[in-house]
């Protein structure tokens, strides 16, 4: 028989593609998208898998409705989550309240259900500005942003049940996640839908930071494979490619494997405070790779043509608004 699964933040992009991988690979799969009124479940209103799901709707805020979504599962993939870092700095009480609080829900309930293993989806970006590279799993946490700060207290909530009552808990540390789906706030997206629609000024913020971009079915092979042993309950897990690009360089890249010309313009609105900019990630995967099967499958040109195709597909892009920043 094979295993129930639950993965929160389903609709989301990373989300939504883990959940169409764990169809395939022949698990149960129960999807969490976030409620709204219009009854949308966010990428998975497009996915052929969708069929194939148990889809509910609800929010990690509600605890109540985490005990619900947790009882006959197996693993718990926690996605669900706040993300963009340019919102957290006017909205940081709602990074709390889902990332932190949300996280203690699903941790106490997972508990309450017997769950066999606890995927907490975490973030390169509680490193901060990289002190030494490549980056392993003992590097000082930095929070630069409330969006940070909000995932290193979830991580922390979330390896506190592994401490405290013996839930079965990984904390799987993925760097600079990218692919088809992901949202415009992010700087591939807003690369290539600028050029996608004729710009031949492309708006970015700060283009030197580096940063160990990951194709996202490698992000979500990397959460499968933490499940294949209990040697990494209780641990802290990065997810990468030990691999390092500036933004300058990838939009070079990128307006080569799309045969275009622009030049770049430097939008102040996209810069981040003082203080707050990561200007260096790269990870060591040393870890993952000697517990797991996990290696990567996709280097930083094939990951993008994949991703360029994505989004140059009409129907997709006219679903992101190119001449609109979105924090």
């Amino acid at each position: 028989m094979s295993s129930r699964v639950l993965v929160t933040g389903a609709d989301g992009f990373i989300g939504s593609h883990l959940a169409e991988l764990l169809v395939q690979k022949g698990f149960q799969v129960r999807a969490l998208t976030v409620y709204n009124s219009m009854n949308s479940w966010g990428w998975l209103d497009h996915s052929s898998y969708a069929k194939d799901m148990e889809i509910v709707s609800g929010d990690i805020r509600d605890p109540f409705l985490c005990q619900s979504i947790c009882e006959g599962v197996d693993i718990v993939f926690n996605l669900a989550a706040l993300i963009a870092i340019p919102y957290s700095y006017v909205a940081p009480q709602s990074y709390v309240e889902t990332n932190v609080t949300g996280t203690l829900n699903m941790c106490q309930a997972a508990l309450k259900n017997k769950v066999q293993k606890f995927i907490q989806t975490s973030t390169s970006e509680v490193y901060g500005t990289a002190r030494y590279v490549p980056i392993d799993e003992k590097h000082p946490l930095q929070p630069q942003s409330p969006y940070s700060a909000s995932k290193i207290g979830s991580d922390s909530m979330a390896m506190s049940y592994h401490n405290s009552f013996s839930l079965p808990v990984c904390v799987a540390r993925p760097f600079n996640t990218y692919g088809p789906r992901q949202s415009a706030r992010a700087v591939i997206p807003t690369i290539i839908s600028q050029l996608a629609n004729g710009y031949k000024e492309i708006n970015l913020g700060d283009v030197t930071p580096t940063r160990d971009f990951n194709f996202v079915k490698d992000t979500c092979s990397g959460l499968l494979a933490l499940t294949e042993t209990d040697k990494t309950n209780g641990q802290t897990i990065n997810i990468g490619s030990q691999t390092e690009i500036s933004i300058e360089e990838t939009f070079n890249l990128i307006q080569k494997l799309m045969n275009t010309k622009a030049s770049l313009k430097t939008d102040q609105s996209r810069i981040r405070p003082q203080n707050s900019e990561v200007f260096r990630l790269v990870c060591d995967n040393t870890l993952i790779k000697s517990m797991t099967s996990f290696s990567p499958q996709f280097n930083i040109e094939k990951g993008l043509a994949e991703t360029i195709e994505w989004f140059t597909n009409s129907e997709n892009l006219k679903k992101y608004k190119a001449d609109r920043y979105n924090v």
